[in-house]
């Protein structure tokens, strides 16, 4: 056995990683049966309010997010923002909110970025997505138009607890680039 292998017991510590991974399976298959779910997948469920809106899309198979269109023409002025409706209504599942976030093409190619972009998990109202024109020039939405994605994250809803103080941290108060790494 190397030395390294007599430090650090890598038998024994290959088998606890195999009883914590098999300890998180049990406990993620248990919280994936309360999430609504066809045939062991979870669903977004979703409704149109708009009778010509559109389905949320996935660029591929293991892209992050639903690409979210939009309802209707807009104008998103230069440098300003606009209200951007996509004629949708979802259910997201048990222990998950939505991160609504920009699409990397517009951001890149036109300034347009995505502003107030959390859904919570219990919010049934209609999707619209702020979205910010940092160019010079208006911007033009058209009907049918990707202009954001939708994101379903997991989310813990910790209890609060006042204490009189928080324990001490390396880091401690640094902030704002205090750790000096790029």
């Amino acid at each position: 056995m190397s030395k390294i292998g007599a430090i650090l017991d890598i038998p024994a510590l290959f088998n606890g990683c195999q009883r914590l991974r098999a300890s998180s399976s049990r406990n993620l298959s248990k919280n994936l049966r309360k999430m609504p779910s066809v045939n062991g997948q979870l669903v977004l469920k979703y409704t149109k309010v708009v009778p010509d809106a559109f389905p949320p899309t996935k660029g591929s198979l293991k892209a992050a997010g639903y690409d979210l269109k939009s309802a209707y023409d807009t104008v998103v002025p230069a440098r300003d923002k606009a209200l951007v409706d996509t004629g949708l209504k979802v259910e997201l599942p048990e222990g998950c909110y939505g991160r609504i976030a920009p699409r990397s093409g517009l951001a890149v190619k036109n300034f347009i970025d995505v502003g107030a972009g959390v859904v919570d998990e219990d919010y049934r109202g209609v999707l619209k997505v702020v979205l910010f024109n940092h160019s010079d020039k208006e911007f033009e939405v058209k009907k049918g138009d990707r202009i954001a994605q939708l994101i379903c994250e997991r989310i813990y809803y910790p209890e609060l607890e006042e204490v009189q103080e928080l324990t001490d941290t390396e880091r401690g108060e640094g902030g704002f680039g205090s750790t000096g790494k790029n």
